[in-house]
């Protein structure tokens, strides 16, 4: 159970840290607006053979979880983010991916590759629209169950909205 969850976290951590963030090139990639943002997460899909329905709602649980959360990014922020650079560092905790397709232009998200976290190799796709005041991306993670008895499939829908001007100038999160 516990590689499951990491395979499942490495997803929402990868889209949290990298997928609300905008490339600023030559082909014209919109930049985000500074200010507070407000994160929610659906699960959408999450299918492990043999696993309990009371884990599997646990899951749909901890994802609504990360629901809500807002984020205030200042100007500077903004000014210096930079999806390709934050797709290639991975999802952290020593992690690694690899890339076959890497799109981040003109607003539009279309990732694939295979991602490494502790021993746990999963395939992973991120596909959705980037505007100035909105993100909405859709992360399919595939992976072997840890266990040996089949794939486990987990599709998310994140979707990030501008809200207006950062509370207090410092970034907050709800609990």
């Amino acid at each position: 159970m516990k590689k499951i969850l990491t395979i499942a976290t490495l997803g929402v951590a990868l889209a949290v840290s990298g997928c609300g963030k905008s490339e600023n090139n030559a082909g014209g990639t919109v930049k985000r607006e500074a200010g507070n943002w407000k994160t929610d997460v659906k699960l959408v899909k999450f299918e492990v053979p043999g696993m309990p329905a009371e884990m599997k709602d646990g899951m749909a649980k901890m994802m609504e979880g990360a629901s809500g959360m807002d984020q205030c990014f200042t100007q500077e922020q903004v000014d210096k983010e930079d999806i390709a650079s934050e797709l290639a560092k991975g999802p952290g905790n020593g992690g690694e991916c690899k890339w076959s397709k890497k799109e981040v232009s003109g607003g539009k998200i279309d990732v694939a590759g295979t991602c490494t976290a502790n021993g746990q190799t999963v395939d992973m796709a991120m596909n959705g629209t980037m505007e100035a005041k909105k993100t909405d991306v859709t992360i399919t993670t595939k992976g072997k169950v840890p266990n040996g008895q089949g794939d486990m499939e987990m599709v998310l829908q994140m979707t990030s909205t501008h809200t207006g001007p950062c509370k207090d100038g410092a970034a907050t999160t709800k609990s």
